[in-house]
């Protein structure tokens, strides 16, 4: 087994790598989407009314589109396309499809309907300002059938994700910030000369993106063989078996949920620019999030979920033990990268036009606690595949209501003293409690990785980060512009880290960047 797991921890790699390269495009094009919102909005009342309008159908799309629907369409369908060839695999895809499009399409309804409602129960500070209401209300309607789309473009990249296609997919999240961006430039000026509210235009962006996004894929798989029919048959047995593989994820993904919900609630009682503060440090810590979370998390599943049908624990274990230390070796550098730069990196990407200086800082300083959790999550986001693989999806619900109780604790604990900073705490804190939960949980079940291996590895980092740190402090005396202290600084240290991970090895602490850089 030995022999083999190199080639498999490298596939993994490769296929990651293809889709780090896809979705570090599609991240940089969501940084530019939200410095075209800084530059025309800041972090002022329109600003705070798109995040929480957005918020909304977001909270549905993380539990359909990109959590338990998704993953759980990949595992029937790579099973069925064994069993019973890829013909009648993309037959019952269509079928599945179709019952899947009628429920989001009556959920999508129900959430314009009962819009004002929804907006009351999560941002009941905002009825205080009638116009902020208002317009919270209707970019909620105008943004929710974004789900709709949303959900089948990830439904189609499972697809092609299970024909061993990631590039496409992962890049398509690309073209929706893309056109977001167009609709929202454009739409800006139109509505502003008519007199209308101009931020609509952004919210129209929205949901026209995810329908590109969406129908973008459908001609790769086409080209395999897969013609999409709308017909409903709820008595498909992979229907049931869809649904009985995401009802312990809709229920530990609804705690995910809960956490956004209770995350929301709070900042908006934080004053304002509390929310868009907070949403600005996010997007900027979705960058790296892309490089190794999305990336490692889509690789792995179909290659964990064929070592477990064949029974092979073993290589399983090894493939899972590799893939952390891959994970670390992205995470650990980055998060403290935008610990050390966050100030600069702000400045550099937001600070300008209806973005100022106070807005920077605030936001820097929520980035500072978000880097604290990025490699917990990359580390959460590697695990979950595990227990996909395994069919024990209940313990990643666990391990996300564990994250709602210490979030909720470490939030009630500090917002009196710390405001939107204990928010962003409790978010952290709760990353690390989930993702500690899962790593026990995943030893218990395959046994501890290779001691030799991980023990290199961690001393590996350790001086990788050391010699990092020692850069960054270099550079950042060097010169007072922000953006060259960026443009050397990024690049440099980089480098610097691959060189030493490369010397002191193993092969997991450099082989993403590696493979990575070959494409």
């Amino acid at each position: 087994m030995a022999k083999n797991s190199p080639s498999r921890i490298e596939s993994v790699a490769r296929s990651a790598s293809l889709v780090t390269l896809a979705v570090f495009i599609s991240r940089i094009l969501g940084l530019v989407r939200e410095q075209v919102l800084a530059y025309f909005f800041g972090a002022g009342k329109a600003m705070d009314a798109f995040v929480v309008g957005y918020r909304i159908p977001n909270l549905l799309r993380d539990l359909f589109a990109e959590g338990a629907l998704a993953g759980a369409f990949v595992k029937v369908f790579t099973a069925s396309t064994e069993k019973e060839g890829l013909k009648r695999a993309f037959q019952k895809a269509s079928i599945l499809i179709s019952n899947f499009l009628l429920i989001l399409l009556i959920i999508v309804l129900a959430g314009i309907f009962f819009a004002p409602y929804i907006v009351s129960l999560m941002a009941p500070y905002f009825k205080e300002d009638p116009s902020k209401y208002y317009i919270t209300v209707s970019l909620t309607r105008i943004m929710m059938p974004f789900l709709l789309f949303i959900s089948l473009s990830a439904i189609f990249a499972g697809l092609l994700n299970s024909l061993g296609i990631f590039f496409l997919p992962a890049l398509s999240s690309g073209f929706f910030n893309l056109f977001s961006i167009i609709i929202g430039v454009s739409g800006y000026y139109v509505l502003s000369f008519y007199g209308y509210e101009p931020i609509f235009a952004m919210a129209l962006g929205v949901t026209l993106g995810g329908l590109l996004q969406a129908f973008m894929q459908y001609p790769l798989l086409k080209k395999r063989g897969f013609s999409f029919q709308f017909k409903v048959n709820f008595s498909l047995p992979e229907f049931y078996e869809i649904l009985k593989l995401i009802l312990p994820v809709v229920i530990g993904f609804s705690a995910v949920q809960i956490n956004i919900f209770i995350n929301t609630f709070f900042a908006t009682s934080c004053g304002e620019g509390a929310v868009s503060w907070y949403s600005y440090a996010f997007r900027i810590m979705y960058v790296p999030l892309g490089l190794f979370g999305v990336g490692l998390s889509q690789a792995l599943l179909p290659e964990l979920t064929r070592n477990i049908t064949k029974g092979d624990l073993s290589l399983a274990r090894d493939t899972y033990g590799k893939a952390l230390i891959v994970s670390l070796s992205v995470s650990l550098p980055s998060a403290l990268g935008l610990f050390s730069l966050s100030e600069d990196v702000v400045k550099v990407l937001f600070e300008r036009g209806a973005f100022k200086p106070e807005d920077t800082f605030w936001t820097s300083e929520i980035l500072k606690i978000f880097a604290l959790a990025l490699p917990f999550y990359g580390l959460s986001k590697v695990s979950v595949p595990l227990f996909y693989a395994l069919n024990r999806t209940s313990i990643p619900a666990s391990g996300s209501f564990l994250a709602v109780f210490i979030n909720l604790l470490v939030i009630l604990l500090t917002i009196k003293i710390l405001g939107i900073k204990g928010v962003a705490f409790g978010t952290t804190a709760g990353l690390m409690a989930q993702c500690l939960f899962l790593l026990v949980l995943s030893f218990k079940f395959l046994g501890l990785p290779e001691k030799a291996r991980f023990l290199r590895s961690f001393f590996t980092f350790m001086v990788a980060l050391v010699g990092l740190y020692g850069m960054i402090f270099l550079f950042k005396n060097l010169t007072d512009n922000p953006f060259l202290r960026l443009i050397f600084t990024i690049p440099s240290c980089a480098l610097g880290f691959i060189i030493l991970c490369r010397f002191l090895g193993p092969e997991e602490t450099y082989i993403f960047y590696k493979k990575f850089i070959k494409r």
